[in-house]
């Protein structure tokens, strides 16, 4: 009986209202890519992500190690795929001065999808917990030593793109992946896994300006990839990844390999999003009107004038506060000096 209330309420579509386009269920704790992983680390290929080595690394090998009580996950993907084709609206337009931040940014309201997920998250928790008492769940997110993706993979809900994405048939790769890592396996239906759907694509490769792209071990060399750059090199020092200057203005975060992906096309193609509203959010659109739309002499003005806590003050709780004042206008300072 609660295992048919409990697929009720993850067929209903109450999960539309969080965001949530798809799910799926495995009871594998170790994950299948673990080797590679523990590859592409010793090879230093992590670059400054200094986070994802050591005991951070080692606990990814089983989900146990994270939480013991583990029988089985939900995984779900949260899409932002419709602020996505939006934005590249608003790129095209004139009221875009030429930069350009990762979608995800301003896909969650402008607001740093962590706090956003795990609320929701939380709150699916919950409402199994109400057909369950003895329940118990942890949530995972990407800050979680855990190979998310891979956990994913194992649920069924997509494969690993050439440019290490996870990329679903029916969503493609806009989209964040929490998981509820639950105390019981109630025998939910679990998705066949999925085979490779890249073929001979190489485009996200090809399009990369920064060679960051590893074909044959469909990874990410961390300290090429503009992402890394932009948002995990806080202090202006060192040199941008050589092939940056023909970067399109990103000055936090790339979509670049998503945007020429045919999985991304596909989903523009057959029309999926064109009947959604699209409502810009308060705070999503004073970072639109800081970063987007100003001039840029007028944006680093200003972020010159600011002080650190100042700029914390304005950006809380956005994914910029992450790369900080120094960090941004680091950036910001790359493109102005090569107009």
């Amino acid at each position: 009986m609660k295992n048919k209330i409990l697929e009720e309420v993850l067929h209903s579509k109450n999960l539309s209202q969080y965001g949530i386009v798809d799910w799926g269920v495995t009871t594998v704790s170790r994950p299948i890519t673990w080797k590679y992983y523990f590859e592409w680390v010793n090879k230093g290929l992590n670059g400054i992500l200094k986070y994802l080595e050591g005991e951070r690394r080692d606990k990814r090998e089983d989900l146990k190690n994270y939480y013991p009580e583990f029988k089985s996950a939900i995984v779900f993907q949260f899409s932002y795929a419709k602020k996505k084709f939006e934005l590249d609206k608003f790129y095209k337009s004139k009221k875009s001065n030429g930069l350009k931040i990762a979608s995800y940014v301003l896909g969650f309201d402008g607001i740093d999808y962590h706090f956003n997920l795990r609320e929701s998250l939380n709150q699916l928790g919950e409402q199994l917990r109400e057909i369950d008492p003895e329940l118990n769940f942890k949530l995972s997110l990407d800050t979680q030593p855990i190979l998310e993706r891979d956990l994913a993979f194992r649920a069924g809900l997509g494969w690993f793109g050439k440019n290490s994405m996870f990329i679903s048939k029916k969503e493609g790769s806009f989209f964040i992946l929490g998981s509820l890592l639950l105390s019981k396996n109630y025998s939910l239906n679990e998705k066949v896994v999925e085979t490779d759907h890249c073929g001979q694509c190489t485009r996200c490769a090809d399009s990369c300006p920064t060679d960051a792209i590893d074909l044959e071990t469909r990874t990410l060399i961390a300290d090429k990839c503009i992402s890394t750059y932009t948002i995990e090199q806080f202090k202006d020092i060192g040199e941008a990844p050589k092939g940056m200057e023909s970067s399109n203005g990103e000055i936090f975060g790339c979509d670049i390999c998503q945007e020429v992906c045919p999985w991304n096309k596909r989903l523009l193609r057959i029309g999926k999003y064109d009947n959604e509203e699209v409502i810009v959010s308060e705070k999503e659109a004073h970072l639109r009107e800081f970063f987007l739309e100003r001039p840029l002499e007028n944006i680093l003005d200003e972020l010159k004038s600011l002080s650190n806590r100042g700029f914390q003050r304005l950006f809380k709780s956005t994914p910029i506060e992450r790369t900080g004042r120094i960090g941004l206008l680091k950036n910001i300072r790359f493109f102005y000096g090569k107009r």
